[in-house]
């Protein structure tokens, strides 16, 4: 029998996702929501499970519970690993200025994102794209890497491919405070980072208020200081490479 593992819908969270729990619910599958790590290996030993898969869950399965899939356990990463391993990939993909990301089918090991890959499929980041639209894309991307590798994972005759982590990079979690924006850093950069953490993401701020999008131009700063101003009734910034970036939306803080 089928055995989900998933979170709590948080009511204080901005989830702008479907809930796994209810839609787990309305199919009748048996679902165990932000079990102790003890419930889940007790679980999973009495189901003796073919095969274990990890979607985005926000905690580390132990090898005690690996252990017990007898055909592999499988964790569906938000990058085209060895890139990007640990946190927020997809955000820090953006944060870094990427135009691409993707998603990789790995085996889970003892360590994060470092198994064995089984597939991957790359998806394109546009110049101006949050990371909304991206996420929509490697949902789609997901489906198809599942539906080719499905077949050879069940039949155990899956053809791995390494997993260069020294080749790679890895990433922490990010906070709401990392969306804090320095004026003094190029217009690239804080371009990037806005289209990172855009709503429904905590967003970018600065003292002043929040700015949701931002769009790269070709002014120039003209003995302006750093950071925003207004022209016209629409706002600006400057910043420390000297070019100007428009603020499209902002919301000032009351």
């Amino acid at each position: 029998m089928p055995l989900v593992v998933t979170h709590k819908d948080d009511p204080n969270e901005t989830r702008w996702y479907g809930s796994l729990f209810d839609f787990s619910k309305s199919k009748s599958l048996r679902v165990l929501a932000d079990p102790p790590a003890a419930e889940v290996e007790k679980e999973v030993a009495k189901l003796r499970p073919d095969l274990i898969f990890s979607f985005y869950y926000r905690a580390m399965l132990p090898m005690s519970v690996l252990k017990h899939a007898r055909l592999g356990a499988f964790n569906m990463h938000g990058s085209l690993l060895p890139k990007f391993r640990g946190r927020a990939p997809l955000n820090w993909a953006i944060v870094k200025g990427e135009r691409e990301t993707g998603v990789t089918l790995h085996e889970m090991v003892e360590k994060p994102d470092a198994g064995r890959i089984v597939d991957m499929q790359a998806v394109p980041i546009g110049p101006d794209d949050t990371a909304v639209p991206v996420f929509h894309r490697m949902t789609e991307a997901t489906e198809a890497v599942l539906k080719r590798s499905l077949p050879a994972l069940v039949k155990g005759t899956v053809q791995f491919k390494p997993n260069d982590l020294s080749s790679g990079s890895y990433f922490g979690r990010r906070r709401p405070e990392d969306g804090r924006i320095d004026w003094s850093k190029s217009a690239q950069e804080i371009h990037n980072l806005v289209r990172a953490v855009a709503p429904p993401f905590p967003g970018a701020f600065c003292d002043r208020f929040k700015v949701n999008r931002t769009q790269m131009t070709a002014l120039s700063a003209g003995g302006k200081a750093l950071g925003p101003y207004q022209d016209k009734g629409q706002w600006f910034a400057v910043c420390g490479d000297g070019k100007v970036l428009r603020l499209l939306e902002v919301q000032e803080k009351k």
